[in-house]
């Protein structure tokens, strides 16, 4: 799904959770290459010309989550939970190290170790990064999520400097020395991310959602929803708060 399209979906299943008109969701995406800059973002951590970057069609968004530049492309699991942070005594600071606990516990499901970094938010792996997180957090519920590389193209990461960090990253491929399938990563992760919040998981389809959102009494969460930046970013319109 291209991210302005993931990204509106979201904002619809934020304004309806925000009303009691839909459940905690989490959207499991897979997206073509795409560049977002999170609330915390330099311009120089692109490191790729904004010439290279539109002739390889790659876009770029600004967007409400915390964090710095962040890569999503092929091979790349991307969850975006849209849930009630109230269940968890409204502490975003509590919410990421459960999404890094879910990530880390997904991770062991191969033997991989992984672990958190003291003040870098995302999971690591002898230094290189295998998850990156950014969420936001609007009237209680939130949004965004976490990005876990499955099995990128990591010479993509070439284009940014990664969360600013100036760090390598890796991809469960790459721990495993075989290829590693969307399909085979995404019940793991669905398990334990349900486990770590507390949710009973149903599989929905997209176009089920989109029925339930369509009849769904709810009111857009974000007005406005983007605007054309100067520097060919695509910006949110208004303010948000993220870790």
């Amino acid at each position: 799904m291209g991210y302005g399209d993931a990204w509106a979906l979201q904002k619809l299943l934020l304004a309806a959770r925000q009303a009691g008109a839909a459940p905690d969701t989490v959207l499991f995406v897979e997206h073509p290459p795409v560049i977002t800059l999170g609330r915390a973002a330099r311009a120089s951590n692109v490191l790729a010309a904004p010439g290279m970057l539109a002739a390889r069609g790659i876009e770029v968004f600004q967007i409400e989550r915390g964090g710095d530049v962040t890569y999503h492309g092929p091979g790349q699991l991307v969850a975006y939970p849209i849930v009630d942070l109230r269940a968890f005594d409204e502490d975003v600071g509590r919410y990421v190290r459960m999404l890094e606990a879910a990530l880390i516990d997904a991770l062991a499901a191969w033997r991989i170790t992984a672990e958190r970094l003291r003040g870098f938010p995302g999971v690591w792996i002898a230094g290189a990064k295998v998850a990156a997180i950014g969420v936001a957090v609007k009237r209680k519920v939130t949004m965004h999520g976490f990005a876990l590389n499955v099995d990128p193209d990591l010479a993509a990461f070439d284009l940014i400097n990664p969360c600013g960090l100036g760090r390598p990253v890796t991809s469960i491929a790459r721990q495993l020395a075989r290829p590693v399938p969307l399909d085979e990563a995404i019940p793991v992760v669905a398990s334990s991310l349900a486990e770590t919040l507390g949710l009973r998981m149903e599989t929905r389809t997209i176009d089920d959602i989109r029925r339930a959102l369509a009849a769904a009494p709810a009111r857009p969460a974000i007005e406005g929803a983007v605007r054309p930046a100067t520097d060919g970013a695509v910006r949110p319109a208004i303010d948000g708060v993220g870790a």
